[in-house]
């Protein structure tokens, strides 16, 4: 069971704080269209206090007494975070914490979503790309209904524990599934569990208070470096105000009411610091710089305008970008005004109130993002469609059925990107089917202006971001 809770905590725990990427150039200087988003005041806080409440703190407060968690895990062997004592044997995407009546618990963390090993490190702030949300979860579980039984005849105060993650777990997961793995499923679940939360004490209601819609719309996780230079939050640009609000947002998976959330809230000026202290890594291999230099001069010409300059003159635009430029897969912005009731709930609720209220502005387009160590983070598009640089420069190339190995994946150090194979039919969960709702790969032409050799100095250039 604590598998099958374990994989939908990762899906839980998403990219509540999502950032994104869209768009490069517009034709005929379009970009004039684009609309600028207006900074919101953030609060300062304490880098390391920031990074030490993100790997240890208890912003999730239910979990798997740690004894269990360790027969069923084993010890961590890696310790990617340097952790003493039993926090060394609990993986990254965890925290141990300490209860009131002194239980160790694991907790799942943010790096769940915001982190992902790469060449065998571990990557803190990449948009963990590898996540299962596909798998089907029964309604009625009996096994699992069995097993919490268990739990509770034998480990009564263990099960008290980690009563208020499964009461969530078993409320959503059946409405999680997503067409395919390596896509995240963040407004779903968000959609999810506000409509059993009370809007101004947060409280839990074990029947929805919101009219649910059916899709499960994917997105990418995008990465944390890109937030210092955003205005706003999320793919669509809608989350203006307090930025620490949105980022604490996972909080509500096990958060008994407002005041525990305040406690919580507290902490999240220090990890937004952090979060803005994070920079992205650099490219590995080697980097042919006369074609970066000739690759600065057509992005400059070509791209700037809506991603920013980088280098000695750093440059970022904050523009949100409408629907009948971008052109990308619409799916994901259009919901916020099909389902205004989600958009109402945060704009009356507790997050939006006080010092530091945040609120949430629909657009139809999508934001324009920096490009910072953009080599590292395909799939691209807000949807993960497109598996290389190159295709996203060129849509030619854009298979419309692909797959990547998920057990033994490989880099495309060439197209800058994950190698991949391209399918004839969609006949397994792992292939991305691009002629579905929201997973299309359309839009975001603006490459195909180009020819061959100005988008391989543009993708070389791109290397050194």
């Amino acid at each position: 069971m604590w598998r099958r809770k374990q994989l939908v905590v990762i899906i839980i725990i998403t990219a509540f704080a999502m950032l994104g990427i869209a768009a490069i150039t517009i034709e005929n200087e379009p970009f004039k269209e684009g609309v600028y988003i207006e900074p919101s005041e953030q609060q300062s806080g304490d880098i390391k206090k920031g990074f030490d409440y993100l790997v240890n703190g208890d912003y999730l407060k239910s979990g798997l007494n740690y004894n269990y968690y360790v027969l069923l895990n084993g010890k961590d062997k890696r310790n990617h975070l340097n952790r003493t004592g039993k926090a060394a044997n609990v993986a990254y995407n965890f925290n141990l914490i300490k209860t009131r009546n002194s239980n160790n618990l694991v907790v799942p963390n943010c790096l769940q979503c915001h982190g992902q090993e790469f060449d065998g490190k571990l990557v803190i702030g990449l948009g963990n790309t590898f996540l299962d949300f596909s798998k089907p979860f029964k309604k009625n579980d009996v096994k699992g209904k069995i097993a919490r039984h268990i739990m509770q005849l034998v480990s009564p105060s263990q099960y008290q524990s980690s009563r208020v993650l499964i009461r969530s777990f078993s409320t959503i997961a059946p409405y999680l599934q997503t067409e395919t793995q390596g896509i995240n499923a963040a407004d779903r679940l968000a959609i999810l569990l506000v409509a059993h939360r009370n809007p101004e004490t947060l409280q839990w209601s074990d029947k929805a208070l919101l009219e649910i819609p059916e899709e499960v719309i994917p997105t990418d996780v995008p990465a944390w470096w890109l937030l210092k230079k955003k205005n706003a939050m999320f793919y669509n640009g809608f989350g203006r105000g307090d930025f620490g609000k949105f980022l604490m947002l996972s909080n509500l998976l096990t958060v008994s009411d407002s005041s525990e959330a305040a406690e919580t809230f507290t902490h999240f000026k220090d990890v937004l610091s952090y979060l803005k202290s994070v920079e992205p890594p650099k490219y590995p291999r080697s980097i042919d710089n006369t074609l970066a230099t000739r690759g600065k001069a057509v992005f400059n010409n070509n791209c700037s305008k809506c991603h920013g300059t980088y280098g000695d003159k750093v440059t970022y635009p904050n523009l949100l970008i409408p629907e009948h430029i971008i052109r990308t897969d619409s799916l994901l912005f259009k919901a916020n005004y099909q389902n205004p009731q989600f958009i109402e709930w945060f704009n009356k609720s507790w997050y939006a109130n006080g010092n530091y209220p945040a609120r949430l502005q629909p657009f139809n387009g999508y934001i324009a993002p920096p490009l910072d160590g953009i080599w590292i983070t395909a799939p691209y598009l807000h949807n993960g469609s497109v598996p290389t640089l190159e295709a996203l420069l060129n849509s030619k190339e854009r298979p419309r059925y692909w797959q990547r190995d998920f057990k033994q994946p490989e880099y495309d150090y060439e197209n800058i990107g994950w190698k991949y194979e391209i399918k004839d039919k969609d006949n397994s969960r792992k292939i991305y089917n691009t002629d579905k709702p929201g997973y299309r790969n359309i839009g975001h032409t603006f490459g195909d202006r180009l020819n061959k050799e100005d988008r391989k100095a543009v993708i070389e250039y791109l290397k050194t971001l």
